[in-house]
């Protein structure tokens, strides 16, 4: 709740695919600037095919690496660092107003686990997530990982951790009109590919949990299976499909929707650390 508007604009409502990313070796915030001339250096050059591109020089893509400093969840996690490229159009005076092109950022929201006994000479942000083309994502990818001596690696979200976020998701309390909780299943084994979509009303979805959940602010497995499955009986009275035999792709909620290739887009600013600090926690079970 407490971080700045502005900076949450950028990341809400946005389709971002999920990386986890090993700690950064030897990475100083103090050289943001130089970074973002390095990398710009390293895209322009990549543009040109191995032509000479002088570090600094006016380029078509610009690069700016900033923090987010109110985004972590404790005193232990590092500021989010957001990387942005843009585009100057060729044609276009020197004064006019540069297109953003594509976004990633690293953060690590309540990521204790891993930078509890981190070394000093590295930094801990083990999750990034990237809105754009592809191409500018390995671009980038492919400079940190040289640069810092990280790996990236996609995210990918099971069925498992699909329903704990939605069973967590619609537990939340909205200050505007909900929209409808969905659940999409994919159904194995056909010859030509079938999806199940699965549209709850968010007060039905919400009441649901509520007489599930024991403890509020507490979540555990056992609610999550019974929430599961009283959805899933639901739907085989009315239509006689067991969706416990299909495979959970995606889930849709106000607070947030994902997608089990490494998907998410986040939609209420309230909830933004409770979403990123899920992510972190799945970025560093992966990691680890």
């Amino acid at each position: 709740e407490s971080v700045d508007p502005q900076q949450t604009a950028l990341l809400l409502r946005k389709a971002w695919t999920l990386y986890s990313v090993t700690p950064l070796y030897r990475f100083r915030r103090a050289r943001l600037r130089e970074y973002a001339r390095l990398l710009g250096a390293c895209i322009a050059a990549e543009k040109q095919k191995g032509l000479a591109v002088e570090v600094g020089a006016e380029q078509d893509i610009k690069v700016a690496l900033s923090s987010l400093a109110d985004l972590r969840g404790s005193e232990l996690d590092q500021a989010a660092l957001l990387v942005q490229l843009s585009s100057r159009s060729q044609a276009s005076s020197r004064n006019s107003e540069d297109k953003l092109v594509w976004s990633g950022w690293f953060c690590s929201v309540f990521g204790d686990d891993l930078s509890e006994n981190m070394p000093e000479d590295f930094t801990s942000l083990p999750l990034f997530l990237s809105h754009g083309a592809e191409s500018y994502t390995a671009l980038v990818g492919s400079w940190f990982q040289k640069t810092f001596d990280c790996c990236f690696r996609r995210l990918a979200i099971s069925p498992q951790n699909l329903s704990w976020m939605v069973a967590m998701w619609v537990g939340c309390e909205l200050d505007r009109a909900a929209s409808a909780v969905e659940l999409v299943f994919s159904v194995p084994r056909l010859s030509h590919p079938l999806d199940i979509s699965y549209a709850i009303h968010p007060e039905d979805a919400k009441a649901l949990w509520d007489t599930v959940q024991k403890t509020p602010g507490e979540v555990t497995q056992e609610e999550v299976d019974v929430f599961m499955d009283c959805l899933y009986a639901h739907f085989h009275r009315h239509f006689k499909i067991h969706l416990s035999a299909a495979k959970l792709v995606k889930v849709s909620t106000a607070v947030a929707s994902a997608h089990c290739d490494g998907i998410v887009k986040i939609l209420h600013s309230q909830y933004l650390p409770g979403v990123l600090m899920l992510l972190t926690e799945l970025a560093i079970s992966q990691i680890q």
